[in-house]
């Protein structure tokens, strides 16, 4: 790809973030955290899961997105007794009394270029293999049908993280995974706003701006034109530290990773990516434990860099971290010392994950739980120091 051609799709990613992206904050309050999420997701080709419970706009928020998109929109609520034929679609009937076994995908989930799955993890293992090869792979594949999907980008969304094995695998093929919450009782009278406006807007002619599939597809493409060598090494320290946390990050996902973090830098119109745009990483995790020193981690990271200009405006939110949260990561290092089998390896890990928590009390605002979480801390380390110290 040549520089002018790169520069069209430069102008297209710029285009998304002010007429799509920057509008549907206008509209969804205070939740710009997953709007730039469902941005990056959709430029990198990649899976988003939210984890939410109900009422927090989740699938409209993914709707919203789709009715911006010249495209099929396909979206489901799954149970336990949800049948492959009701996402994949039916065997034609025709081709079936001629011997043929072909699904008649009109309308299904196979034709779809953005996909919401309500309570994703109710998926039996009926339809299990159809959605890992469909997320993984981008194909559909049943008995001796296999097509490529158009696919660009899939959402799946559930209360719950996954607990059993086979839904764990289901879990891991999405990237990126975020919390949906309610929004802060100080901004629900914009809500209630926002929404009657709205109702409003369902019943007239949409005035939406519009994207076209192709032009997506262009910024995916460019996607491996973004430089991403000039922010490895920062990116492998990263990588070192949030395993060392214990928290389990694969060769596989942190290649792929390298996708999130271009579509991060293009959305900013930069061909070269940032230390900043590692700010995707924040939404890596596997549990809702490992959320505050994941972000803590991440925040680090990005604080030592000396960027000032064309950073991802994510980049720069660094919340104030959740005092109840560290308090489950500490309680969980303490439940580990309480088992007779534990070993070195666990307790440098430990230290690794106490040293990233004490980085964030200072942070909690609240005088009380500061303290209290700085004695318990101070309380761990000296459970912590190696025996020849002691």
């Amino acid at each position: 790809m040549n520089q002018d051609q790169f520069e069209i799709s430069i102008q297209l990613a710029r285009k998304l973030q002010k007429e799509v992206l920057n509008a549907m904050k206008q509209v969804f309050i205070a939740k710009d955290e997953i709007i730039d999420l469902l941005g990056v997701a959709l430029v990198a080709r990649e899976n988003l899961f939210l984890l939410g419970p109900p009422g927090t706009a989740k699938s409209a928020l993914v709707h919203s997105l789709a009715r911006r998109i010249h495209g099929e929109y396909f979206d489901y609520l799954l149970t336990r007794f949800t049948e492959p034929n009701e996402l994949l679609g039916p065997f034609d009937i025709r081709r079936l009394r001629e011997g043929e076994l072909v699904t008649n995908t009109e309308g299904m989930l196979p034709e779809a270029h953005l996909v919401f799955l309500d309570e994703l993890l109710n998926a039996n293992s009926s339809i299990l293999n159809s959605l890992l090869m469909i997320l993984n792979e981008r194909v559909f594949r049943r008995g001796r049908e296999t097509r490529d999907l158009p696919t660009l980008m899939l959402v799946g969304a559930s209360n719950r993280t996954p607990e059993e094995e086979a839904l764990k695998a289901l879990f891991d093929r999405f990237l990126l995974r975020a919390h949906c919450g309610l929004t802060p009782q100080d901004r629900l009278g914009e809500v209630l706003d926002s929404g009657w406006e709205m109702e409003r807007m369902e019943n007239e002619p949409s005035s939406l701006a519009k994207f076209q599939v192709e032009e997506i597809q262009k910024l995916q493409s460019a996607l491996t034109h973004v430089e991403v060598h000039s922010i490895q090494s920062a990116y492998l320290e990263l990588i070192g530290e949030i395993r060392n946390a214990g928290i389990e990050l694969s060769d596989r996902r942190a290649v792929k990773a390298q996708r999130l973090i271009a579509a991060s830098a293009m959305l900013m119109g930069r061909r070269t990516a940032l230390v900043s745009d590692l700010w995707v990483l924040r939404y890596m995790w596997d549990t809702e434990e490992q959320m505050e020193t994941l972000r803590g981690l991440v925040d680090e990271r990005i604080s030592k860099s000396e960027e000032t200009e064309l950073r991802h405006p994510r980049s720069l939110d660094q919340q104030e971290p959740d005092a109840e949260a560290l308090g489950r990561e500490l309680e969980k290092i303490e439940s580990l010392l309480e088992q007779p089998e534990h070993q070195e390896e666990d307790r440098i890990r430990s230290r690794s994950r106490l040293r990233t928590i004490c980085s964030q009390v200072e942070w909690v605002r609240s005088d009380i739980s500061r303290e209290a979480l700085r004695q318990r801390a101070d309380q761990i380390w000296e459970r912590l120091k190696p025996e020849d110290s002691v």
